[in-house]
């Protein structure tokens, strides 16, 4: 069953579908990752694309709780970020096609709510 969106602002990018799926910059079409649909329950992802856009994606749902903040680290398992906890995948951030970017986001099944932030290093 589709979950009912409280808030939902895309600013500078496209989801492939309603509240997840791939994700794109707006300003150069590149795909920038992919926000798993049913996994999260909230999320809040900034960013700066290598092509100079900034960009950001912030959703949550009618029956979104708030989240308990987690100090453990996202686990990576085939590209995707999960949770720790209980193995979901959450989102995928393709890193190497954006300067920065600082994420938020919270695990639908166990509640925790985790941050990442990247910046891409000087060469």
């Amino acid at each position: 069953m589709a979950r009912k969106i409280r808030t939902k602002n895309l600013g500078h990018t496209r989801l492939a579908a309603n509240y997840g799926g791939w994700t794109y910059c707006t300003e150069c079409g590149e795909n920038i990752g992919y926000l798993c649909y049913a996994t999260y329950d909230k999320v809040s992802f900034c960013y700066e694309c290598s092509c100079g856009n900034h960009g950001s994606v912030g959703i949550d749902f009618e029956d979104s709780i708030e989240g308990n903040a987690c100090e453990d680290e996202m686990i990576t398992i085939k590209n995707r970020l999960c949770c720790p906890k209980d193995s979901s995948p959450l989102i995928t951030v393709l890193s190497k096609k954006l300067e920065s970017y600082e994420l938020e986001i919270t695990c639908k099944a166990c509640g925790s709510t985790y941050k990442k932030a990247e910046r891409r290093q000087e060469q």
